[in-house]
């Protein structure tokens, strides 16, 4: 019972008790103290330390502020774990580890084919090229702890409406940029609205539906220098900034993904502050050896502290391992693999050195980033799928007249649709996320 409860209770009390007077009679009221009036007097004397004890010492004021507590941190993981499980999937995805897995035979194959794509460079067109064998469709990525979606096209433009994205680097990022014209394709058919240079080098499409713009920028080293040619017999480097043929632009872009790699390993002159830095592969030059680990870690520092320097969304995608496997180019047999590797094939040597350094730089660049900016790592997924190259069918029907002693084999490329369209699969994981 309530103190007021108690109040009122003894207030009928004392009302009744005086009622009834007359028919007890005074002289039996004052001969026979009434014991209720005791307990009135009593409880009275107990009210003010009642009062006080409430106000000072209130046993359920800690109770109430810890139900408090309590229930707002209840009320957020509720609200966390209602919205469509979006935010709870989001946070499962981020704590896993989708690098580690394995491929997995996927009997759904891929979303387009080199017929139904007209985007596809002509040399990774490996089906359309007489390649016999098409088992290497057939497989998907299966991280340890988690799923990645099969590629969800109209997810991604609804994502990117209003976007522009770019694909800076070389070829490899034109073959991941190729994939992705290819899936969203399947939806919506894309404009091409600019193109310059050969081999489709630059090149930007429109998906009018969505207000969304594709572009592919050709920087095989993404710092400005100048590629070697007829009359120049190596590279030439400038570390100290971006090239400008993409750098011009940059502000147009709201997402950009950077990829470079292998033109790092050809010889070359490197410049820093318009002086010699050194060379790579120069024994006929004047200028001292320094190989190119350094130098590839100072190129994609440059480039990274230009990309994250405004609020945009930055992906650098680690490096592409090839399976030349120490056979030469134009060797018969060389990546002719039809299924992945099994379990237990661990990066090595360059593989692992190049993917070291860019992750180290992204994680660096990441500190002091305005914008979003995270590694697309494919290096450990991607050095298990030697079935996934042109091989010798960078070309059409290469062994039409019999089998020659030697042919060319691209071992680098992907085949379209191959391995490289499970990067976009986990790129637009990595977008939905970041809610662009």
């Amino acid at each position: 019972m309530s103190l007021e409860e108690k109040k009122h209770h003894i207030n009928n009390q004392e009302g009744q008790r005086l009622f009834y007077i007359p028919e007890m009679g005074l002289k039996e009221q004052q001969n026979c103290p009434s014991q209720r009036k005791i307990a009135v007097f009593i409880v009275l004397a107990f009210i003010p330390f009642a009062l006080f004890h409430l106000c000072f010492n209130n046993p359920f004021s800690a109770i109430d502020d810890t139900t408090l507590q309590d229930s707002t941190a209840h009320v957020v993981l509720t609200n966390y774990s209602s919205s469509s499980s979006q935010e709870e999937e989001s946070q499962e995805e981020a704590l896993c580890d989708y690098t580690k897995g394995k491929w997995v035979r996927d009997e759904m194959g891929p979303l387009y084919n080199g017929s139904s794509c007209g985007t596809i460079k002509d040399g990774q067109n490996c089906l359309r090229h007489g390649r016999p064998d098409s088992g290497y469709l057939y497989w998907k990525w299966k991280p340890n702890q988690c799923d990645i979606p099969r590629f969800d096209a109209n997810r991604f433009l609804d994502l990117m409406r209003d976007k522009h994205l770019a694909f800076v680097g070389d070829s490899m990022a034109r073959n991941q940029l190729e994939s992705l014209i290819c899936l969203l394709s399947t939806v919506s058919s894309p404009d091409l609205v600019y193109r310059n240079g050969e081999d489709n080098k630059f090149r930007t499409w429109r998906f009018e539906s969505h207000n969304f713009t594709v572009s592919v920028y050709w920087s095989p080293f993404l710092v400005a220098g100048l590629e070697k040619s007829g009359t120049l017999d190596h590279n030439v480097l400038h570390l100290d900034r971006v090239d400008e043929r993409w750098g011009n632009d940059l502000e147009r872009f709201d997402t950009v993904v950077v990829s470079v790699g292998h033109w790092f390993l050809h010889p070359a002159v490197y410049y820093e502050s318009g002086s010699v830095l050194g060379c790579h592969s120069c024994e006929a030059s004047n200028c001292t050896e320094i190989g190119f680990f350094d130098v590839f870690r100072k190129a994609i520092r440059t480039t990274l502290k230009a990309v994250a320097g405004s609020r945009r969304n930055v992906i650098l995608t680690t490096f592409s391992p090839s399976h030349f496997e120490g056979r030469p180019w134009d060797s018969l047999g060389a990546c002719n693999m039809t299924e992945p590797y099994e379990e237990g094939k661990v990066l090595e040597g360059l593989d692992l050195e190049m993917r070291r350094i860019e992750m180290e730089e992204v994680k660096a660049a990441k500190a002091v980033a305005e914008g979003r900016l995270e590694a697309l790592d494919v290096t450990a997924i991607s050095v298990l799928r030697p079935d996934g190259h042109p091989g010798p069918y960078m070309y059409e029907f290469p062994f039409k007249n019999g089998v020659p002693e030697r042919v060319h084999n691209d071992c680098l490329h992907w085949c379209l649709p191959g391995p490289v369209d499970t990067w976009n699969e986990i790129m637009i994981e990595m977008l939905r996320r970041w809610r662009v």
